[in-house]
């Protein structure tokens, strides 16, 4: 990993789940040009990784706070990944 690309591991709980926001997760890093993937779990949260330019990374973050209309987030939580892991390109999958 270059250091202006980096590459994080995201879980975010709350009301996440039902109000689109895979959909919502994907527009967001398409726009930020990122790579990688979103996917609903089990137990209600969602899970992405997401990989890019640093600074769009860290926008990407400070965006799952919000989420999209009707979400309700209540943790955003993240650690570093391996870039290499990432798609080309942004995806929804399943879990």
């Amino acid at each position: 990993m270059t250091k202006d690309r980096r590459a994080a591991l995201v879980r975010i709980t709350g009301r996440v789940q039902g109000v689109c926001f895979r959909d919502w997760t994907r527009e967001e890093a398409e726009r930020l040009g990122l790579d990688g993937w979103v996917r609903n779990e089990s137990d209600g949260s969602v899970t992405a990784l997401i990989a890019g330019p640093d600074g769009a990374v860290s926008r990407m973050l400070d965006h799952f706070w919000k989420g999209p209309p009707g979400a309700s987030v209540a943790d955003v939580a993240s650690e570093e990944a391996s870039s290499a892991e990432a798609p080309a390109g942004f995806r929804i999958t399943r879990g």
